[in-house]
């Protein structure tokens, strides 16, 4: 049942959005409806078919103000199901179990939704043997878990910010007076991965030269992605990237690209239809 990723502070996260929720005066209808020694038992289930992420963190809600609910999840994160799957059981306090419903729900529906978005692309571009990846265009606040759903979801994580690979893009190029400098500054300066993005053939010459470690071929159509494919012959790995839709992203991945990132997996992704009922005991 525990829910834990580096870099996020679960605990944290579970306070601060229940705050947000319960206010200064707390849950001003359980309190005034619900006698204080109700208690429920509730299921949650998907009403769409789904891939699951988030399980564990959904949970966790219902923990933290019912410490003695009785809580049995049925399925696992990264689980593909179909409509009407029961997710999870909770018996316990009925008042703190209205509480934290909603947000419990809002993350689980939230992060589900980007795995099952992300599901659709990496089923697009099975058998190709191009690698789809996530993006830094993630909610504030939430990066952490936005990319681990898409990991449920079958994708791998891109850069997880601006700390762990240089990404030299055309502004950096603007103001280093040209990619071949941007890219030896960057070499200079220590960092391991360099990824330089490129939207011509001609600037891949020198971002390798200058010893570019990936490269994001940015808003190239097909012919030029293999053209670019070419070009770097297996020196370094391949990003296509920019403008990637579902109708587009098998014809780019039989390009040769080693990956294909896509924003609105973290940007775009619906929220996954689940709902959560409850009855008396």
């Amino acid at each position: 049942m525990s829910f834990e990723l580096d870099g996020f502070d679960r605990d944290a996260f579970i306070a601060s959005t229940l705050a947000e929720d319960l206010g200064e005066a707390g849950d001003i209808t359980s309190q005034a409806v619900i006698p204080a020694d109700a208690r429920f038992t509730g299921t949650m289930a998907s009403r769409d078919a789904i891939v699951v992420a988030g399980m564990g963190l959904a949970a966790a809600f219902f923990m933290r103000l019912d410490p003695t609910a009785q809580i049995q999840i049925l399925t696992e994160d990264g689980a593909s199901v179909p409509a009407g799957t029961a997710l999870l059981r909770v018996q316990g306090k009925a008042r703190a179990l209205l509480t934290a419903e909603r947000s419990a729900l809002n993350t689980i529906q939230h992060l589900s939704g980007i795995a099952t978005l992300t599901r659709t692309y990496v089923d697009a571009i099975a058998g190709t043997g191009a690698i789809l990846l996530d993006t830094r265009k993630t909610i504030p606040g939430l990066r952490r878990l936005e990319k681990y759903a898409t990991l449920m979801g079958g994708a791998r994580n891109h850069r997880m910010g601006l700390w762990d690979a240089a990404m030299i893009k055309d502004n950096h190029v603007a103001v280093a007076g040209g990619i071949g400098e941007a890219v030896r500054r960057a070499v200079r300066a220590g960092i391991e991965r360099v990824i330089v993005e490129v939207d011509r053939i001609d600037q891949i010459r020198p971002a390798l030269d200058a010893g570019a470690t990936w490269l994001l071929l940015d808003n190239m159509d097909p012919a030029t992605l293999r053209e670019a494919v070419a070009t770097v012959d297996g020196r370094v790995p391949t990003e296509a990237s920019g403008g990637v839709r579902l109708d587009t992203i098998r014809a780019i991945a039989e390009t040769g690209v080693t990956y294909i990132s896509v924003g609105r997996l973290t940007q775009s992704a619906p929220a996954a239809d689940i709902g959560l009922d409850f009855a008396s005991l």
